[in-house]
């Protein structure tokens, strides 16, 4: 099912990427790569799960949606017809799109969506991403069912920094809702309330063996013994951070959102939407079935989360009698932080000699932002949020709204009136950000299109400060056009003179999604060498439809290679 059935036709050999017009980032991709054309069909198609069935919005009818086979350096361009009767966009997560911003994807950002019978062909240049990244729908909440993996090889003549897997399979976590996801967010933002939770967790599009109703269809990866597998995993799910481990076999943790880390052996994963994680699997058990399994983590107080747990099968191959049940593998309890944090601080960039890292030592901007939930009052307390008002989430109490025509082309064009600048530098007011109870006057954000204007080539930090209104949460971040370096973290407010001296300036995880721990804070920094119009919001896809997002525009430096390519000659209409 997740075989990618289009038809692929491969382009002229040769330097595709010409030297002039590069960004310094580009030209870390010398390399030959090879152009790609494909044809994608955005349309309904019939699936079953939980006994019920019901058409979904898909890619060539596959859910998950087809896998991109790339080398490093090459460049895809994908033709998608819309043939459903949502408006939709496409969005390359993880590719850092050089000069690019026309084919990032998030609607209302860079593009106008694609409307029903219209289409748009992306252009996706991939230049220093290794590893697994994925794309997905960047409309709505289109992307519960559209959404498929990308997996990016060593350009040709290169190797893994570690021994060539026997095989290599996607592993995507995702949601199945029995109902409509576009009318369930559409009803939660009439209404003000939350948005109904998924009925079920799946892997590779299947609930499992726990939900008897799929237990045919469930997902089973047949190893052969002595082997290695590389495990591509990938939280596509729309609202939960997810706990993932296999029954008696410990995962080797080699690479994350597209890049080398320094092996970790685990016996589980925490894993939050958006990002990818390059698991070695080697199958040295005894001949049996032994379940994988994942499962949500969330620490948030009050917040409604699906609590099922989805699996899949490892089947050996050989002669033996199956076990009745498949041994099943210890999972953290859904609310243990600790488990959480004692996974996600161990990671580190590999930073060798063939992937080296330039973590920026300082910067020249920093960026304090809280993101927080928040509330919006409702004519005569009439919604369903706290005390009848209208559910809300912002970044430094600004909660965005997307406006009606796109912001690139409102910044390329210079239309006045579209977004403003100005998103501040740091809160506009400082509290106790991680306590217990707070005021309620500080309950309420602005509601705006406020975007950050940076300045080319600038260091810039973000230090992202979860707050506790309403609910504290972790929050998983994610930041289009750049990976950047993880450099600290830590929980409580975050203090300017005493936390930097705590960070890691050495081998820093470099992601594009980070996550911000519940009453606690972030810290990423990178070198702002990619101009254009990029989206920066949480991944929780309830969080975005309220605002936790903003916007940063890197501006153009001084010579034609640096500056943001043209406008093609066509994009969607608004």
């Amino acid at each position: 099912m997740l075989q990618c059935l289009i038809k692929m036709e491969l382009g002229k050999k040769g330097l595709v990427l010409k030297l002039m017009g590069l960004l310094l980032l580009e030209l870390l991709c010398l390399c030959l790569g090879e152009t790609y054309h494909f044809n994608w069909n955005v349309t309904k198609a019939s699936y079953t799960r939980l006994n019920s069935t019901k058409e979904i919005l898909t890619v060539n009818g596959l859910f998950p949606g087809p896998a991109l086979h790339v080398r490093r350096g090459d460049r895809v361009f994908i033709n998608v017809v819309n043939h459903g009767t949502y408006n939709i966009t496409l969005h390359w997560h993880g590719v850092k799109q050089p000069r690019n911003p026309w084919s990032d994807g998030p609607e209302y950002i860079t593009q106008c969506p694609l409307q029903a019978g219209a289409n748009f062909t992306y252009e996706i240049n991939f230049t220093t991403e290794e590893g697994t990244i994925w794309w997905h729908a960047h409309s709505d909440w289109s992307r519960a069912t559209v959404h498929g993996p990308i997996f990016v090889y060593p350009k040709r003549g290169a190797s893994y920094p570690f021994p060539k897997p026997y095989s290599e399979v996607p592993i995507i976590l995702g949601n199945w809702y029995k109902g409509d996801v576009m009318k369930i967010i559409e009803t939660a933002l009439a209404l003000g309330g939350e948005p109904n939770t998924s009925d079920a967790h799946t892997i590779n599009g299947q609930p499992g063996d726990l939900s008897p109703a799929s237990k045919s269809g469930t997902f089973k990866m047949v190893v052969q013994k002595g082997k290695t597998y590389l495990l591509r995993i990938i939280n596509a799910g729309m609202n939960e951070e997810m706990f993932f481990a296999v029954a008696n076999h410990s995962l080797t943790v080699v690479g994350s959102d597209g890049s080398y880390l320094k092996p970790i052996t685990t016996d589980y994963i925490m894993i939050t939407p958006g990002q990818t994680m390059d698991c070695l699997l080697k199958a040295g058990q005894s001949l049996s079935h032994y379940y994988m399994a994942a499962k949500a983590y969330s620490d948030g107080e009050g917040v409604a989360y699906d609590n099922s747990t989805a699996t899949a099968i490892i089947q050996y191959k050989g002669t033996y009698t199956p076990p009745s049940t498949p041994f099943f593998p210890t999972l953290p309890d859904y609310n243990d932080t600790d488990a959480a944090t004692n996974y996600t601080k161990r990671l580190r960039s590999l930073a060798s000699t063939d992937h080296p890292v330039d973590v920026p030592q300082s910067f020249d901007l920093r960026i304090y932002t809280t993101i927080s939930m928040n509330t919006l009052p409702c004519a005569n307390n009439s919604c369903e949020g706290p005390n009848g008002s209208r559910l809300s989430a912002s970044m430094n109490n600004i909660s965005f709204r997307n406006p009606s025509i796109d912001i690139l082309q409102a910044y390329y064009k210079r239309i006045k009136g579209v977004y403003k600048t100005g998103f501040p530098n740091e809160p506009p007011n400082y509290f106790n950000f991680t306590a217990d109870q707070f005021p309620s006057n500080l309950s309420t954000p602005m509601v705006g299109t406020k975007v950050k204007v940076v300045d080319f080539n600038s260091t810039v930090e973000i230090v992202f400060q979860g707050t506790n209104l309403f609910s504290g949460e972790n929050h998983p971040m994610h930041l289009h056009g750049y990976s950047f370096y993880w450099v600290g973290w830590g929980f409580g407010n975050f203090n300017k003179t005493t936390d930097p001296k705590n960070y890691n300036l050495v081998n820093p995880p470099e992601i594009n999604t980070v996550g911000v721990p519940k009453k606690g804070w972030s810290a990423i920094r990178f070198r702002a060498n990619n101009p254009g119009v990029w989206f920066v919001h949480c991944h929780l896809e309830r969080h975005t439809s309220w605002g936790m997002n903003t916007v940063l525009i890197v501006k153009n430096g001084k010579s034609r290679p640096t500056s943001m390519r043209r406008k093609p000659r066509y994009v969607p209409p608004c």
